[in-house]
């Protein structure tokens, strides 16, 4: 579905991503780990157009995306959530809800939003509370569901536990599962290395801007490299 092979990336002139390779199939939850500055954030961020690569490949189903537009990108059913959720504070719940479905057809827009309400029933009892107001864990939700409006093929998540209550972490895996489980493929880049790799169907690690790892979520679990790593084992 979505291929990525040997992408490079800078920042000006400071070089993030080296040579960064991963495949995403359709249907499995793939996990991008590694830690603080080793380029998860930046390639998520390449992948949804706000970046441009300055060499490599990225292809959905066969077709070159590296020079796409972030819009031309969401069109073709790629979707990031980005780190630190990035809502609009001082607009309501609905209305960011229904900001993710800007670029899409009316048609489907209504069944979407139910959808969204049903997955995440805080967000249908705020609706019509400013977005600001909501604690951590809901405005996450609110942020996951805003990208699900978009009626995404590749639903991308970055750090989507980062600064929330074990019990609400809990809650947002098993939201990513559950998503997964509707059809949607998921491209989960998380500090939370057990977690994630528990859920994944398979998972690749990254290091100073490098691809060096790679294998089901069971393996690299198990793999004491990551253990000793990543894990604290």
């Amino acid at each position: 579905m979505l291929s990525v092979r040997n992408l490079q990336v800078a920042y000006g002139s400071v070089q993030a991503l080296w040579d960064v390779s991963f495949d995403v199939p359709k249907g499995e939850i793939v996990a991008i780990i590694g830690a603080n500055g080793a380029g998860k954030s930046t390639t998520l961020k390449t992948l949804a157009g706000l970046l441009r690569p300055m060499g490599g490949t990225i292809s959905l189903d066969g077709e070159k995306l590296a020079q796409a537009t972030s819009m031309d990108i969401v069109r073709h059913g790629i979707v990031l959530v980005p780190e630190g959720r990035r809502l609009f504070p001082d607009m309501t719940v609905l209305d960011n809800l229904l900001l993710g479905a800007y670029s899409t057809p009316r048609a489907g827009r209504e069944e979407r939003l139910e959808k969204v309400l049903a997955t995440f029933p805080s967000a249908r009892e705020r609706q019509r509370q400013l977005a600001g107001t909501l604690s951590g864990g809901e405005q996450q939700m609110v942020a996951i569901g805003r990208g699900l409006m978009a009626d995404p093929r590749i639903l991308m998540l970055d750090e989507p536990s980062l600064g929330l209550a074990p019990k609400i972490v809990e809650e947002v895996f098993r939201i990513v599962r559950e998503i997964n489980a509707s059809g949607v493929t998921v491209l989960l880049v998380e500090q939370n290395t057990q977690h994630t790799l528990k859920i994944a169907h398979r998972g690749y690690v990254v290091e100073s801007g490098r691809t060096v790892l790679s294998g089901t979520g069971q393996e690299l679990l198990g793999n004491d490299e990551v253990r000793r790593a990543y894990l604290g084992l």
